[in-house]
């Protein structure tokens, strides 16, 4: 026997009604198969940052950094981490490095410190912020980081003396702007806060902010420490450029004198002359050069850090050295 075909007649009225519902279909699927794509891609980022910062601000980043340190005086209340908290410190700041922030902020917050993700209003870039989580409290004159949170990590600019070197933190937040894939290392007191020296971040390292450089020397992020000095007789400098405790000039650091040099700065180099706060007792440089982690000090005058032409020649100098490490 054949095969048994049943045959379904349709009316006009069915056929309009399968016509009409082919034309919906060509029309909203493309549609429909866009919004599945963009909730997959929705998700693929979401998957692609697991554990970003829960809190996220939009901020003017340069005021927000500024009108910390605006309040940095000698002799205001400043108590270094104990060994206990720099540990966790190190383990939160170096979760944060590895891109685990959730674990970062579990590990921070007991020190009363928060990760925050912020959105610079000017450049739209993105940094990962570790602060006190209150104004108040020992952790506020601990210092800060910043994170690029769009790129790998490829530099970072240390500043140990806020307000005391008098406008280094303002270089070191037009740095951060300018160049992009970088961090900043910044300490929370004046250099002469608290008692017998002890928030000299730059020759302690029972701080916080040397707890933070070493996690970031660890990973072999090099790093550019910037500091201020007075004109005299014996510092004829615009500029005092060296290693820090590893007396040997760098490609990198030979190029910024150069390039200091073109742009009429008077220039001294510390791995070739004899030279003032050359930065040899730097704790931050001793433990780069145990690293094998590349580190510059760099001693600028007024005129190479205040506002003005040579201030402007600098922080270019000190860019390009910042975008040829990114490159590297």
């Amino acid at each position: 026997m054949s095969p048994r075909h049943t045959h379904t007649s349709r009316t006009p009225q069915s056929i309009s009604t399968i016509t009409r519902t082919s034309r919906f279909a060509r029309i909203f699927a493309p549609v429909v198969l866009i919004l599945t794509l963009g909730a997959c891609d929705s998700a693929s980022s979401d998957r692609a940052e697991p554990s970003a910062p829960r809190a996220r601000e939009l901020v003017d980043l340069r005021s927000r950094i500024l009108d910390y340190t605006a309040g940095f005086e000698p002799g205001a209340a400043y108590t270094p981490p104990g060994d206990d908290e720099r540990a966790r410190l190190a383990e939160g700041v170096g979760r944060l490095l590895d891109g685990d922030a959730a674990a970062a902020q579990r590990l921070l917050a007991p020190l009363g410190l928060a990760v925050t993700r912020l959105t610079d209003t000017d450049s739209g870039r993105r940094y990962d912020e570790i602060a006190a989580a209150r104004s108040a409290g020992d952790a506020a004159s601990w210092g800060r980081l910043y994170v690029t949170a769009d790129s790998a990590l490829r530099w970072n600019v240390q500043v140990p003396h806020p307000v005391s070197d008098r406008a280094t933190e303002e270089l070191g937040v037009r740095l951060l702007e300018e160049e992009p894939s970088g961090a900043l290392v910044l300490a929370g007191a004046h250099r002469r806060a608290g008692r017998a020296g002890e928030a000299d971040v730059a020759h302690s390292e029972d701080s916080a902010f040397h707890t933070v450089v070493d996690e970031l020397q660890k990973r072999g992020v090099p790093g550019l420490q910037l500091h201020g000095f007075a004109q005299t007789s014996d510092r004829p400098y615009e500029a005092i450029v060296s290693g820090g405790a590893a007396q040997k000039a760098s490609g990198e650091a030979s190029a910024l004198a150069d390039r200091l040099e073109a742009d009429g700065l008077r220039v001294c180099r510390g791995w070739s002359a004899r030279c003032p706060l050359e930065g040899t007792r730097n704790v931050q440089g001793r433990s780069a050069e145990r690293r094998h982690a590349p580190f510059l000090h760099v001693e600028l005058s007024p005129d190479a850090r205040d506002d003005g032409p040579d201030a402007d020649e600098t922080a270019r100098a000190l860019a390009d050295l910042l975008s040829t490490w990114s490159r590297d």
